[in-house]
């Protein structure tokens, strides 16, 4: 099974902000996130993730290492499952790209917006790795931690679908997703599975 996990949340997160390549750490409720994902996952053949401290912390967490530590040789680092390029909307609200432009991106898989890197460039990375990936996930669980839009295209891969069908997607943080590679062809037998930790617990409820 190819198990994609997006990673838990971090401040930018959760005030909705637009995170590519900018690398803030997990908030504490994003640390939450990963021990509760940890708990719930069974242990994979193979960890993988984006090279991205959010995501390399979450996967940490995820191959059992102690608390504090993000990195560990149990998690192996591929650059493809890194996060699309924003560019210059980077750490911005997407209201900081006007409608018009919003449109073109939703429209077009090869526009790059802001100076980043174009939807078509995300996929074909990830449809890369995701092929290498599918004898492995078809003998045993292969865990791989990234972001919404690698994760986004994972599954387009899955689909067979074009690229633009991305945009239809919503991915939650900690969401888990769940492709059958075991077959002719992949299955997705499960898209933003919510983590199993709500934040029910926190004191301030």
């Amino acid at each position: 099974m190819l198990i994609l996990v997006r990673h838990g949340q971090t401040d930018a997160n959760a005030r909705g902000l637009l995170l590519g390549r900018a690398d803030p750490p997990l908030n504490e409720f994003g640390e939450r996130q990963a021990r509760a994902l940890a708990a719930a996952l069974p242990r994979p053949a193979r960890i993988l993730s984006s090279p991205l401290a959010r995501a390399r912390h979450t996967a940490a967490v995820l191959a059992g290492a102690a608390p504090g530590v993000t990195d560990t040789e149990d998690v192996e680092v591929d650059a493809r499952w890194i996060e699309m390029d924003y560019g210059d909307l980077d750490g911005r609200p997407a209201t900081a790209l006007d409608e018009r432009s919003w449109r073109t991106w939703r429209e077009d898989p090869d526009f790059v917006p802001a100076g980043g890197e174009s939807l078509a460039a995300v996929c074909s990375r990830v449809h890369e790795a995701c092929a290498e990936l599918a004898d492995d996930a078809a003998r045993g669980d292969v865990v791989v931690v990234s972001h919404v839009s690698p994760i986004k295209a994972a599954v387009t891969w899955a689909l067979g679908v074009g690229h633009e069908v991305g945009w239809r997607m919503f991915l939650g943080d900690a969401a888990i997703c769940r492709i059958d590679t075991s077959g002719r062809v992949p299955l997705l037998l499960a898209f933003n599975d919510p983590c199993p930790f709500d934040g029910s617990d926190r004191a301030d409820h």
